[in-house]
Order: structure tokens, then sequence, then C-alpha cells
């Protein structure tokens, strides 16, 4: 009866199966092997892919927990999947690992020794799908260092920053890096910010930084519907005077502040809250703590329009049972859409029901040091030469499925 099914919905088909069934499949034959390579069923896969993860790194270890509705209630056991990364063999006691950002199921991690000490140590990055097990290593570039921190002083250092995203306008994943040198006798000097193409595999210099970044060890939110990363930092001509949110699109390769709700623009002198950034369903997502109240969740429906700001709710941080809220990350939704997934505390996961506006413990006490959502897909990490679109023209025009 399959066999009888047009090959469009056929493919339509398996464009929702889970990627650990279309790995299997793809080994039973040809035709399929094919389809599911092809650049054209990997991108409508995306679109419509069921899985979504939960990734987690405690140390250096990374493990994957699967979001589906059985976990939208509390109390549920979750099981945590190990998962060989691509620095799992050069574990040493003196390297960090480090969740950069994840985009289209490719996920960003870094791996090195500590960047204080060690200003220009190889600190490598791997671009990697955890569902294929594919990657990709970004050469290492080194930091221009000044005189005054030639020197084997051990009290000087770097700070990195990282953003992973796609430009949507070239077809291309870039990942931007902001580095500051310093010493512990000097101010911070100029950061130096770079651009990586990973498809032409090069690194370019990213002129005119005048911003603080206002959390320096925050890697950047990416958004897909802005094709941009995301970060809270303030004017270097005011430091720490005023918050805003710094985007950095990559189409245009340009650094532009996002307009603040006018509840938000009004108050953002008084240093009353502090607000931070996050991705939530493909929009640009801010929380506001107001210290030792609560803190409000705002979403900007239409991204760069300062009359979409939308305050989706209020948590009272009362509710988390005397846990510092100050740590509190908005995760992503849960499959129906009517919850919202709270990292608090590190260590404790919450759901936030959008219906009830009740909170409720989705799992307390994990050993992590991270977490962030990474969807499913079959993306493979892009090599300097991607598959050509002829041969995915060949293949929709010649495919047939067989069963």
């Amino acid at each position: 009866m399959a066999a009888e099914l047009p090959p469009e919905i056929l493919t339509e088909i398996f464009s929702r199966l889970p990627v650990i069934s279309l790995l299997r499949f793809r080994s039973t034959s040809k035709s399929l092997k094919f389809l599911i390579d092809s650049y054209k069923f990997i991108n409508l896969h995306l679109r419509n892919s069921p899985n979504r993860s939960l990734i987690l790194r405690f140390k250096f270890d990374i493990y994957q927990l699967e979001i589906n509705d059985d976990f939208s209630n509390p109390g549920v056991l979750v099981l945590l999947i190990p998962h060989n990364h691509p620095f799992t063999a050069n574990s040493e006691h003196n390297n960090t690992l480090t969740l950069i950002g994840s985009c289209n199921g490719l996920l960003a991690m870094s791996h090195g020794v500590m960047a204080f000490t060690h200003p220009n140590a190889p600190n490598e990055i791997a671009i990697w799908n955890p569902y294929t097990g594919k990657y990709r290593i970004i050469p290492f570039l080194p930091l221009p260092i000044p005189n005054i921190l030639q020197s084997d002083n051990p009290n000087r250092g770097c700070l990195c920053v990282h953003g992973f995203g796609f430009d949507s306008l070239s077809g291309d994943y870039k990942l931007l890096r902001i580095s500051y040198l310093l010493d512990l006798q000097n101010p911070f000097y100029d950061p130096h910010v770079r651009l990586f193409s990973l498809k032409t595999n090069s690194w370019k210099i990213i002129p005119n930084f005048p911003y603080a970044l206002y959390y320096t060890r925050t890697m950047g939110v990416f958004v897909e519907n802005s094709s941009s990363l995301h970060w809270v930092a303030s004017r270097k001509i005011q430091p720490f005077q005023s918050d805003l949110i710094l985007a950095f699109n990559l189409s245009l390769e340009t650094f532009n502040e996002v307009p603040l709700p006018d509840e938000i623009g009004e108050q953002v002198n008084s240093k009353s809250f502090k607000i931070r950034v996050a991705d939530l369903g493909g929009c640009l997502c801010m929380t506001v703590d107001y210290k030792d109240t609560k803190i409000d969740v705002w979403v900007m429906k239409e991204y760069g329009c300062r009359d979409s700001w939308c305050k989706l709710f209020t948590v009272v941080k009362s509710c988390f049972d005397d846990l510092p809220v100050e740590s509190l990350r908005l995760l992503g939704y849960s499959i129906d859409g009517k919850k919202v997934l709270l990292r608090v505390d590190v260590v404790n996961l919450f759901w936030y029901d959008l219906e009830s506006n009740q909170v409720s413990h989705f799992q307390e006490d994990l050993d992590l040091d991270d977490a962030m959502i990474c969807v499913g897909s079959l993306v493979p990490p892009p090599c300097e030469d991607p598959t050509s679109e002829k041969r995915d023209d060949f293949l929709s025009r010649e495919f047939k499925l067989r069963l």
C-alpha cells in the first residue's frame, strides 16, 4: 500500500520521522540514502523535525535529554543519555568545555585550557551535530597581544565570548568572537572582534565595537527570525550606566541596538533591575529581574519593532522556595507550546504553565553546569565545498521511492 503513495507524500512522511529512524533507513537502500542525504530533504526535515533535546554539560561530559510530552509533567524520572563529543578523547583535568550555542541542530562548543592564564593557548571550537555525530573543527585564531602582555606575567590573560548562528541570506553558518585582553593592574584593552565563516573557512576583522558587554562570560543568543546574535551591553562612553540589547546581524555583519519596551526604557537608568536575553520559539526574549520581588518575561513578536514587545508572564520569586532566582534562564517551550522550561540555580529545572500561571518542578538537583535546547536534525557541519544544488535537482527529478 505504501508503494502506491506518490513520492512527494512519502517524502513528507519521512521528513517527520526522528533522526535515529532516518539513519537506520538510510542504510537499507540506495534510494533512501540519496533521499535522506539530499539538501532539500535535510531542509524539509529541519522544518518538520519532531525531535528536541536538552543538551546538558557537567564538567567535561555532555548528556542528552529528549523533551517530549511525558516530560511536561512534574515528577517524571529523567534518563540522561551520555554523548561522545568531538573532544571526549582530549579530556584533561586542566581543560574546560563550553557550550557556545545551538542552531538548526548544530551545536558549537569550545575546548581548551583556562583562557585567563593562557591568553594564546589553543582553544579549539567544534561545530557538532549530536544526533548524527558529525563535526568540524574551526581553525584556532591567535590573539594579537600588545607588548605589555607579552611577558609570562601570571596576572595577564584574556576573556573570550562567542556567538554562533546562521546567516539566512548567504546560507552560511558564522561564529563571532569578542576577546578582551587584560591584566590585573590595568583596565580592559580595546576588544578584538573577529568573525568566522564556515563557508569560506576564514576569519575576518569586525571593526568599530564601542560597547562593553554587561555579562563578560555570556555567549551570544542567536534568534532565528533576525539572523542576529544578542548580548546585554552598555556604551563604552558610559560604561555600566545603562543596559541595552546589542545585536550583531550575521547577514549585514554589523552591530546595532535593539529598542527596549517603553516601560523598560523609562526605567533603565534607575538600576532597579537587571535584564538578560534569550531565544524563545525563534523570537527575541528578555527577562527583567526586579531584585527580590519578581521577574518579568518579555517577547518581541516582530523583530526590531519596539511596539511588538509583549509581556508573556511574570514569575514571583517566592514560588521557587528560596532558590537564588538571579540565575533564572529561559530554555524553551514544551512540545504543545503551553509551558516554558526554566533553569533556576543551575541544577533545577522548572516548567512555567502559561495557562495556569503555575510553576512546577521538571527535575531538581541535576549535576550540570550548562544547558541548552537543540533541535534534532540531519544538518551536517558545513564543508568548504558544500554539496551542489545540481545533485539535489537531479534527485528531485529522478528519485523514485521503492518499498
